[in-house]
Formats: C-alpha cells, sequence, structure tokens
C-alpha cells in the first residue's frame, strides 16, 4: 500500500505537481487509498469517493426501498448526493436498515448506509462539480482496457511476472505519449 502511495506521488511530481500544487484524487474509498493520499499529499489533496462507485449501493437499496418506483427515487438521490446532502440520503436510508441478524450480503440498505456514514469527509460533490472537477473515476479505470488488456490478452497467450511489468510499463508509456523518446533514449545509450 505504501509503495502504491510513493508510486503516485511520483507520478504526480512527474506530471508538475509542486508544493502548492492541489490534489484532487477520486477511488472507491477503500482505507489504505484515504491513509496514502493524506500521507503522500497533506492538506494539498482532496479525495472524493467515486459517485458512480457509491450509486452501486445505493441502486442495491433502492431495490429494497423504492419498489416500482426506483428510476425517480434514485435520480432523487442522486442529486441529492451531488448537491453534498449526503446526510439527508441517509436519513432516508435509516428506517430501512436490516438488523443486524441478517447477513451482510442480503443486507444491501444497510451496506449502503455504512458505506455513506464512513466516509463523510469525501463526499463533496457539490464542492468538486462546481470547481470542474471529476467524480467519478471511470475513464482512468476503462483504460486498462486499451492500454493493457488489448496486448496482455491475446489468446493463447501468457505472461512471466517480470515480463508482465515490463510490458505494462511499456504500454503506459506509450499511452501517455513517451515512446518516441524512450526509444530514442534506449539508441543514444546503446551507440
Amino acid at each position: 500500500m505504501e509503495e502504491a502511495g510513493e508510486r503516485l506521488a511520483g507520478c504526480a511530481r512527474d506530471a508538475g505537481a509542486g508544493s502548492q500544487t492541489k490534489i484532487h484524487g477520486v477511488g472507491d474509498g477503500a482505507v489504505w487509498i484515504t491513509e496514502q493520499m493524506e500521507a503522500q499529499f497533506g492538506t494539498q489533496a482532496q479525495y472524493l469517493v467515486d459517485f458512480y462507485h457509491l450509486c452501486d449501493y445505493l441502486a442495491a437499496a433502492s431495490k429494497v426501498i423504492a419498489g416500482n418506483d426506483q428510476p425517480a427515487w434514485m435520480e432523487e438521490k442522486k442529486a441529492w448526493l451531488k448537491d453534498s446532502r449526503w446526510t439527508d440520503v441517509l436519513e432516508v436510508l435509516r428506517p430501512f436498515v436490516e438488523p443486524a441478524h441478517i447477513p451482510d450480503p442480503e443486507a444491501p440498505v444497510r451496506a449502503c448506509f455504512r458505506y455513506i456514514s464512513n466516509r463523510p469527509n469525501f463526499l463533496d460533490y457539490k464542492g468538486a462539480l462546481a470547481a470542474g472537477l471529476p467524480i467519478g473515476s471511470g475513464e482512468i479505470e476503462s483504460a486498462h482496457r486499451y492500454v493493457f488488456q488489448n496486448r496482455l490478452k491475446i489468446a493463447g497467450a501468457w505472461w512471466k511476472m517480470d515480463n508482465l511489468k515490463k510490458m505494462m510499463a511499456l504500454r503506459v508509456l506509450r499511452a501517455n505519449g513517451g515512446w518516441a523518446d524512450y526509444w530514442s533514449n534506449v539508441h543514444q545509450e546503446a551507440a
């Protein structure tokens, strides 16, 4: 986890971030990610729970709460979240939270309630939207399809871990526009 945080900080520096740069992070709200954002960037960083990830929890809860009115219920609650009214969402969920004896996989309202209530510092969607910042990480998460999978999931292909890491590094380099510079440096070093 620490290594991932250090790499993230290195990528931010490589992209031009300095000691005054504001960092905006978006992710699934995993504790280790929020801890690394704090450890690596301190008060420079603002972290936001991925809106669409939160909506997955909300959609599961809506099946229990909203019945046939699910689409309208979801749109209203999503609008509340985008207005940073997550406490109002919690109050709507509260009466429907399943009892503790119900197993977690069978308690979607409880899961949603817990997910939101455990992340109050990372739900400022209104502020992010006002600043023109993303509230979802879908663009980055979908990049694995064209950066990695197109090359690594070729039928019949298999990879040793060391080679896989090198291939992934080359794919990222190419996606970020550094391909020509890299090979130019390789040729210069070989000469």
